[in-house]
């Protein structure tokens, strides 16, 4: 879906004029008019605004142009599952479970393993398989290029 679109679903879905989406974030409803004929697409910082607004990521917004994985354990990300700073805004490099609020909630790639191996193992991907592969795929992540 495009970003002019994802913006007019948003705002209808909220009982929005366009004249009242323009007052919450400080622009003209023209600029509103102008995004949702596809004229135009909002700035970074309108953008941010309108995700703390609607609650969504702005890879939403922009029609989900990446696919985002998780940086920390390389789960795929969804609105429902991306991080949140302390200020509530969305952290796009992590999922919520491996980062909240500020805090990584790992201290090290073992323990994550450890994790991982536990609950990603079914009848067919034993314990071992599992630690086996993320031992593998976790050092391609960021977080862990950092470490």
């Amino acid at each position: 879906m495009e970003t002019k679109n994802i913006i007019l679903d948003l705002r209808t879905k909220a009982g929005m004029s366009q004249d009242e989406l323009a007052e919450k974030l400080f622009v003209t409803r023209q600029a509103v008019s102008r995004w949702e004929n596809g004229e135009t697409t909002p700035g970074t910082d309108t953008l941010k605004l309108l995700s703390r607004l609607f609650d969504v990521s702005i890879n939403t917004l922009l029609g989900s142009p990446r696919q985002l994985i998780c940086q920390c354990c390389g789960m795929p990300l969804e609105d429902g599952s991306i991080s949140r700073e302390p200020d509530g805004s969305f952290n796009e490099e992590y999922c919520k479970w491996c980062y909240t609020e500020g805090k990584f909630a790992y201290p090290d790639m073992d323990s994550l393993l450890d994790f991982l191996s536990e609950h990603m193992s079914n009848e067919n991907f034993t314990p071992e398989q599992a630690r086996e592969y993320f031992e593998k795929e976790l050092p391609k992540l960021r977080h862990w290029q950092k470490s």
